[in-house]
């Protein structure tokens, strides 16, 4: 019997990538949900699906170094062949970076490497961008700027709010991270000598100017 692929999911907040990646139905095992914060609302929204919900909470630890290292240990309970950054608001160390290296997904919101770090719908705003969007990247220990293997795209509108630019960029989101682990966990990704990312049969652009387009 062929075993599916693993991953920990990683969340500081309400998970609503986690959900998705849930609601997907992806042809993976998702092992357990840690958190950084106890109150975190996604850790209730997994383990009333049965998923396992961890805390880790920084705020035990004197240093970065120390925190990295407990999470590093409650990952490796669970063993994941993957660690799935999902609203995951802590800046990782190099060490724990790479420990995982190959191994360790985020999702932005921002076309990298266009604003990285915080705020990014109200600094690409102010920048007065004609589009915007989200990326999905392999974690390097520089911040928000590891190899790229998707990203989807919006257009800014001049009535456009933070909050509303917010929505509609969360909403691509939801799509294109359960589609980017759908191709890793089918063996569809690889990180080339060079650092960049491959994907097998990776679609043309899609509907309304989202790359990639939907698919299963």
């Amino acid at each position: 019997m062929t075993v599916m692929p693993s991953v920990v999911v990683l969340i500081s907040g309400r998970g609503s990538n986690m959900v998705a990646l849930l609601d997907a139905h992806l042809p993976l095992r998702i092992l357990a949900v840690i958190s950084n914060r106890s109150d975190a609302q996604g850790l209730e929204q997994a383990r009333s699906r049965g998923i396992p919900a961890e805390v880790v909470d920084h705020r035990l630890y004197a240093t970065r170094e120390d925190f990295d290292g407990a999470l590093q240990g409650c990952i490796s309970r669970f063993q994941p062949d993957m660690v799935v950054l999902a609203g995951f608001m802590r800046i990782l160390t190099p060490g724990f970076v790479r420990h995982y290296e190959g191994r360790l997904l985020n999702i932005h919101p921002s076309l990298l490497p266009a604003f990285p770090g915080l705020d990014t719908h109200r600094r690409a705003l102010a920048e007065g961008v004609r589009v915007h969007g989200c990326t999905v990247h392999f974690v390097t220990p520089e911040l928000d700027h590891g190899p790229i293997v998707a990203q989807a795209v919006v257009p800014v509108f001049p009535e456009d709010t933070e909050a509303l630019l917010a929505h509609r960029v969360l909403s691509l989101e939801h799509v294109l991270y359960p589609q980017v682990l759908r191709w890793w966990a089918a063996g569809r990704l690889r990180l080339t000598p060079e650092g960049r990312v491959e994907v097998a049969g990776r679609p043309a652009w899609g509907p309304s100017g989202c790359y990639p387009g939907p698919e299963q």
